[in-house]
């Protein structure tokens, strides 16, 4: 984890529910299969935090081996890039032109200042949605809390009903705001596609005087 992250995390870990979250982990990690590796699941934090300009909150990881690392919605390079992935990418290359990543890894936008976050950071193998009401999104809540308070300008990307439920922690006088539905295929179509994100981001940054992303 990145150092600027460090005085809210120590905070956090010592707070009741995640002493909680993490005694379940530990269980969950030794007697399951659990996706990311433990050394990732904490990766979005190595992202520095004084050169944050975009947080893209996601649901939860990849359930399915060697996809999930850490990262929302980013898959190693070898990996085969999933649906959700397939479906931004068509959206960025509708929305600014082609993208410019040629696997699944996201790295490049984390390199560029992206947050790239889940609503839960954990997930057992095959079960989506299985760690959630863990207390994982305690701790979401807390780090969007935390990036609205600390951070003067962030442009917060919201897909899909969790996300979305983040809303009200984000101070809009501040912060800019874009939302819609998840990019899953099962969701896609119902407001994802034709949404704009990314030009829409890129905008806000420019009116901030800020670098824009490569998508």
């Amino acid at each position: 984890m990145h150092e600027s992250w460090k005085p809210f995390l120590s905070s956090e870990f010592e707070k009741p529910y995640f002493k909680e979250l993490a005694s379940f982990l530990h269980e969950a990690y030794e007697t399951r299969t659990i996706f990311p590796r433990k050394q990732d699941v904490f990766r979005a934090f190595t992202t520095n935090l004084d050169d944050t300009k975009v947080v893209v909150l996601g649901q939860d990881p990849y359930h399915t081996p060697g996809a999930a690392m850490g990262l929302a919605f980013s898959v190693p390079d070898q990996e085969k890039i999933p649906p959700s992935l397939v479906n931004i990418y068509k959206e960025i290359d509708s929305d600014v032109g082609p993208h410019h990543n040629k696997t699944g890894s996201l790295v490049s936008w984390q390199n560029q200042g992206v947050l790239l976050l889940n609503n839960v950071l954990t997930v057992e193998a095959h079960l989506a949605g299985s760690h959630r009401g863990k207390g994982w999104e305690t701790f979401t809540e807390d780090t969007i809390k935390y990036l609205s308070d600390t951070r003067p300008h962030l442009v917060f990307i919201l897909w899909g009903r969790d996300a979305r439920s983040k809303k009200s922690l984000i101070d809009t006088e501040k912060h800019f705001i874009i939302e819609s539905a998840h990019p899953s295929p099962l969701s896609a179509h119902n407001g994802f596609f034709g949404s704009k994100p990314f030009s829409k981001c890129n905008k806000k940054l420019e009116e901030w005087g800020l670098p824009v992303i490569e998508w």
